[in-house]
């Protein structure tokens, strides 16, 4: 925004012939344009990968097990060594490490001692893009959001689901599958459309404003000439007279 600024304290200065008008019209075209090329290549990349979990909600007794399942976009020529996921707990404002995966292969060591020896990885079908974490020996502390990143040469992307882990019962309640969220991506996705389309109505307006007091201080207008006036478009201080 400041360089934009910066490009119109700059007109200021300029005769206002033609060809500096056609030249303001030629650059603040090329801006706008930019801005929606990056809104289409964002949304593209946003597209082509996408992390998805298949339940937003596990409810379960203490000492029962579980399996917390995430997808995500795969490609036949994906490289397992491009393959990144890191899965944990996020509690009281802290990251407790559930799984972690570098380039294809499991790092147990980072796994954090609250779920040491109770975690299995199923290797058979993370081929299919496909995530499953076995928990074995629920305990209460285990409740709280987890949250899944993927990140592999095609993209990144994130799911996320909570997990409830209840005091036993005489009467185990089973899981309660819930309806599977839209991607977060998406919501990525409306945010900078929203954010680039602002952009390019904002430019469009100052250079509608900027043309008007071009214009208004040209010789094409056919009234008598005025007092120049300051022109500011910005906090920066700028000359006394445009």
């Amino acid at each position: 925004m400041n360089s934009v600024m910066e490009y119109l304290s700059i007109l200021c200065w300029l005769p206002y012939t033609p060809t500096v008008v056609h030249l303001m019209f030629v650059y603040t075209m090329k801006m706008i344009f930019r801005v929606l090329l990056l809104i289409n290549l964002i949304s593209f990349v946003s597209r082509t990968f996408v992390v998805n979990v298949t339940q937003t909600s596990y409810q379960a007794e203490e000492n029962h097990n579980i399996t917390l399942e995430w997808t995500f976009t795969t490609k036949p020529h994906t490289s397992s060594k491009s393959l990144f996921i890191y899965c944990g707990l996020i509690i009281d404002h802290k990251h407790l490490v559930l799984f972690h995966l570098h380039e294809g292969v499991e790092v147990s060591e980072s796994r954090d001692q609250q779920f040491s020896g109770r975690v299995q990885f199923d290797k058979d079908v993370l081929r299919e893009g496909r995530i499953r974490l076995h928990l074995s020996r629920l305990r209460t502390e285990d409740s709280g959001l987890y949250l899944c990143e993927v990140k592999t040469d095609d993209g990144w992307g994130s799911g996320r689901c909570r997990l409830n882990v209840t005091v036993s019962a005489d009467h185990p309640e089973p899981q309660k599958p819930t309806v599977s969220p839209e991607p977060e991506n998406r919501g990525r996705i409306g945010f900078y459309i929203g954010l680039g389309l602002t952009a390019a109505a904002v430019l469009l307006v100052l250079l509608c404003f900027a043309l008007s007091r071009c214009f208004s201080k040209s010789g094409w207008a056919t009234h008598a000439p005025r007092q120049p006036q300051p022109c500011r478009f910005s906090n920066y201080p700028l000359p006394t007279h445009c």
